[in-house]
């Protein structure tokens, strides 16, 4: 573990709704959605990442277009091995090329069995070594943060299937909290909202696009409107209906209430010390949830504390992870080593 990381080496950001691979020297050289396509029969790999993402919810019968993880684990192992495969081959763009090292990012609170499974995920995509660094981790030290430093810093880092809080002090995790709602769980509740409200039947992606056009946690200034589409559930026929940024905040309530409870849970059980530092210092938040319109500011308005949007906060992840491998003699502390090797 001492001998420094040679060149091919990677860490990877296995998201639920995004793949970030770095490369050691290269920095970030892929960034593809979470989704594999497949033949329902044979299983047999037709599409992965971005041509895969385009198939869901428009592939014929005996096709199935499939996210592999869902909240921040490991649904189907032999998509997520093969969609690993994929994307190390294809970042090395070449046929043969020696077995990487890994570093790959898990949630908080997954439990040994779904870590062992991304290790394994790891070895059998053809990884020399796998080590763990978990998601807040990650998330801080790419979002400059001093993890190392005897100060309180807390990060909450919301992604697609699973928002993590944790302060971070001395190189550790201090106070962790994981909660299974995040990005998707918001989808669904504007997909429910708009069944409920408007009889409008709307597919993951176009609830997505909802989300990012219109979703906000804060009122806004000047509050937005679209026209959104989808199929009426009465005639089954396509229908357009004008849709409020205020609507959508109400529909998406609940789960942003969850993510709010996370936050207020774990500085409650943050130590003094540390959390008069984190007054000092503030929140940072990270991952595709960070970018809400008006969510540090309701988070402001929440806790009392100061918040502040991580300055990429799509990639702080994949950034944090690709600096172990960067840096592997000054962060090791922070990985979870694993000396197990299928085979051995």
């Amino acid at each position: 573990m001492a001998n420094s990381f040679i060149g091919r080496d990677m860490a990877v950001d296995l998201g639920t709704a995004n793949t970030l691979v770095y490369v050691r020297g290269r920095g970030v050289m892929l960034d593809e959605p979470s989704v594999v396509a497949m033949h329902a029969q044979t299983r047999e790999i037709l599409a992965v990442g971005t041509d895969a993402k385009r198939m869901i919810g428009r592939t014929p019968e005996g096709i199935t277009a499939i996210r592999p993880l869902r909240d921040g684990v490991i649904a189907d192992f032999d998509a997520t091995e093969q969609m690993l495969r994929h994307f190390i081959a294809q970042v090395h763009r070449r046929r043969y090329f020696a077995k990487p090292r890994l570093v790959i990012c898990v949630p908080s609170g997954v439990t040994p069995v779904e870590q062992r499974a991304v290790k394994e995920a790891g070895y059998q995509a053809g990884a020399r070594r796998v080590y763990i660094i978990e998601e807040p981790m990650a998330a801080a030290i790419g979002a400059g943060l001093p993890v190392h430093e005897a100060t309180g810093n807390m990060v909450v880092d919301i992604g697609g299937g699973t928002t993590e809080v944790a302060v971070i002090s001395l190189g550790g995790l201090v106070t962790t909290l994981s909660v299974r709602t995040a990005g998707d769980e918001l989808d669904q509740a504007i997909i429910a909202w708009m069944k409920k409200e408007h009889s409008l039947m709307l597919g993951d992606g176009t609830a997505e696009e909802v989300k990012v056009t219109l979703g906000s946690a804060y009122p806004l200034a000047q509050e937005l409107t679209a026209e959104i589409r989808g199929r009426d559930m009465v005639s089954g026929l396509p229908r357009t209906v004008p849709v409020s940024s205020l609507e959508i905040r109400k529909a998406i309530e609940e789960q942003l209430h969850t993510i709010i409870d996370a936050v207020r849970t774990t500085l409650d059980q943050t130590p003094p010390e540390l959390a008069g530092d984190i007054m000092d210092r503030g929140i940072v938040l990270t991952g595709g949830g960070a970018l809400l319109r008006g969510l540090d500011e309701r988070l402001r308005h929440e806790t009392g504390m100061p918040v502040h949007v991580a300055q990429d906060p799509l990639s702080s992840v994949v950034l944090g992870s690709g600096k172990c491998v960067e840096e592997f003699e000054a962060l090791q502390q922070v990985l979870v080593s694993e000396t197990y090797r299928r085979g051995a």
